[in-house]
């Protein structure tokens, strides 16, 4: 179950270069990306209309798609152009889709064209800001998306999975708090006074903070439909203010999830960590992309696993205890969205702000 009035990260930005196409699946909806002799991205349906063969084995010659099989050729508006030695300007059209280029993603509306609003796309605090700084990366993983978002709204499983770098006994023992504000769910953890785990000791120690004092942690995870999850985090100096704190006492960041269906059982996977602690440093933002695509290899080897024994023993149910009320609070949006969806597909849909905390 997906919404499919939303917009979703179809794509990173640099993926999609002039002269090649790049076909990508999104809620189970084949398409290919392009950009027309503008730079301007479009997204049409991965589909020629004179035999069937999939655009994105094509290539872009002057801002037109030409189909890799009998050399077609698509415009932007996804109706045929030309063909060497044939009459094609009469083909049936091919649907193009609503998309947008912002924040380094190319975002694209599987749903209703009508219905779709640029101003619902979150607003990111970092696009654009100099104070803050953007690394991340995508992967392709086997499991429903909604596992992910489980998996994003309940860390606790940090202790278990991620006890090398940012796991540590203080999740478990600190309660959590889970509220709904509108269609957001929002799980909150705070700790006080403990150890940094290895990865938050790194951060103090490159923003010149001693990494064996001891701090005030936190974790704030926002769930904001369609699939999109930001997780506040970060260290503070102990007694300095925790997230208030000021910067010079604190790393902080936010970790950036944002979830794409593909089909029932896969996703893309596009994640980041834009922080407020030297956005000037390449280095220290090569270090964290590549520790934090460590843990997530974690996460994703755990979610494959699991998504596996789910499809093996499809009749047992998941049990729920507290600690998943974020994740449950999560797919009842997206089961009553869908549902408003197949009630009135063309109405535009409402997608909260994601409110991210920034000083």
């Amino acid at each position: 179950m997906f919404l499919r009035n939303a917009w979703y990260v179809a794509a990173a930005a640099d993926e999609i270069g002039p002269a090649t196409p790049l076909g990508r699946t999104v809620c189970e909806q084949r398409l290919v990306f392009f950009r027309g002799a503008d730079g301007r991205v479009t997204a049409l349906e991965d589909w020629c209309p004179h035999r069937g063969a999939p655009l994105s084995l094509g290539r872009v010659v002057d801002g037109e798609l030409v189909c890799g099989y009998h050399g077609l050729h698509m415009g932007c508006e996804g109706r045929a152009t030309a063909m060497p030695g044939q009459r094609v300007r009469g083909f049936p059209p091919v649907r193009r889709l609503p998309v947008a280029e912002r924040g380094g993603f190319v975002w694209v509306w599987p749903g209703d064209a009508a219905a779709a609003d640029e101003a619902l796309l979150p607003v990111l605090p970092w696009d654009g800001d100099a104070g803050w700084a953007y690394g991340g990366g995508r992967m392709h993983v086997a499991c429903d998306y909604r596992l992910m978002i489980d998996n994003l709204m309940d860390l606790t499983h940090e202790t278990y999975v991620h006890a090398g770098s940012i796991g540590q006994a203080e999740i478990d023992e600190t309660p959590c708090r889970t509220r709904l504000e509108g269609d957001e769910a929002v799980t909150e953890r705070l700790m006080h006074g403990v150890q940094a785990p290895p990865f938050w000791q790194a951060a103090m120690r490159a923003h010149g903070l001693p990494p064996d004092a001891p701090v005030d942690r936190w974790q704030v995870c926002r769930f904001a439909p369609p699939s999109h999850v930001m997780i506040e985090v970060g260290v503070a100096l102990a007694g300095q203010g925790g997230r208030d704190a000021p910067l010079a006492q604190r790393a902080s960041g936010v970790v950036v999830d944002f979830l794409t269906p593909e089909t029932a059982t896969t996703m893309w996977y596009f994640w980041g960590l834009a922080r407020q602690f030297r956005p000037d440093d390449d280095a220290l933002t090569a270090q964290i992309r590549q520790d934090q695509q460590r843990i997530f290899q974690e996460d994703v080897a755990m979610l494959e696993r699991q998504q596996a024994n789910l499809l093996h023993w499809p009749q047992r149910e998941l049990l729920r205890l507290n600690i998943d009320a974020g994740g449950v609070h999560a797919r009842r949006v997206i089961e009553r969205r869908a549902e408003a969806e197949r009630g009135s597909p063309g109405a535009p849909a409402t997608i909260p702000v994601m409110a991210v905390q920034a000083a």
